[in-house]
């Protein structure tokens, strides 16, 4: 056996069918797209999400709710969180840059500072938004909190 004697098996390899080749061919005439309609003609395709006139599936499905642009999404740090993250990156103060410092957050993420738990460290907070309740502890325990 040599590489310029190999051929596919036998029955593997099947020849194209050729449409448009005269009545003898069986497949003359119509070309296989039957009588009239616009999927016989040349030039004709279909559009994206057609589905035969039957009602697509982009319509059956109901429209529900909206995004809005105007919504704020903050990241939320309680208190909690802010002792473990001041102890274990030994942080002068619990700021925007800080946490951008250490690649907790992302650059365009907005902290905002949540009361769960208790704040045992007093490290001034410099945060996009806090609680009511949370500035109050904070300031309770000493710390200067500023908004950005």
């Amino acid at each position: 056996m040599k590489l310029h004697e190999l051929k596919p098996a036998k029955g593997a390899v099947k020849s194209s069918k050729r449409i448009g080749r005269g009545q003898g061919s069986g497949k003359g005439g119509t070309s296989t797209k039957g009588h009239k309609g616009a999927q016989s003609n040349s030039g004709y395709s279909q559009k994206r999400g057609f589905e035969g006139g039957q009602m697509p599936l982009q319509r059956r499905i109901p429209k529900k709710g909206f995004k809005s642009f105007n919504k704020v999404e903050y990241v939320p740090f309680n208190l909690s969180k802010i002792n473990e993250l001041v102890e274990k990156y030994a942080m002068t103060e619990f700021s925007f840059e800080s946490l951008r410092e250490h690649r907790i957050i992302q650059k365009f993420d907005k902290v905002k500072v949540l009361a769960h738990g208790e704040l045992s460290v007093s490290v001034p907070v410099k945060v996009h938004a806090i609680s009511a309740k949370a500035k109050e502890a904070a300031e309770a325990k000493g710390c200067n909190v500023s908004l950005l």
